[in-house]
């Protein structure tokens, strides 16, 4: 999560850089939201490998018989 720590510091940096460069503000912000974005897509790819490694424990986990007919 360190990762997301440096994406969401990066959000913060170009947000501070809209408020101070007035003339590129709408370029800031814009950079800003696609920091936002990243960060949004670190966090579902951390929720989708966890819920992976879930579904995998949980078939290797089923009977024989179950097994088929899912």
């Amino acid at each position: 999560m360190n990762k997301l720590a440096e994406i969401r510091n990066q959000e913060l940096i170009c947000r501070e850089r809209a408020l101070s460069d007035t003339d590129r503000r709408a370029f800031w912000l814009a950079k800003a939201e696609e920091w936002a974005q990243r960060a949004l897509d670190e966090i579902a790819f951390h929720f989708r490998e966890a819920g992976g490694d879930r579904l995998t424990d949980a078939k290797s986990q089923r009977r024989p018989s179950e097994s088929h007919h899912a």
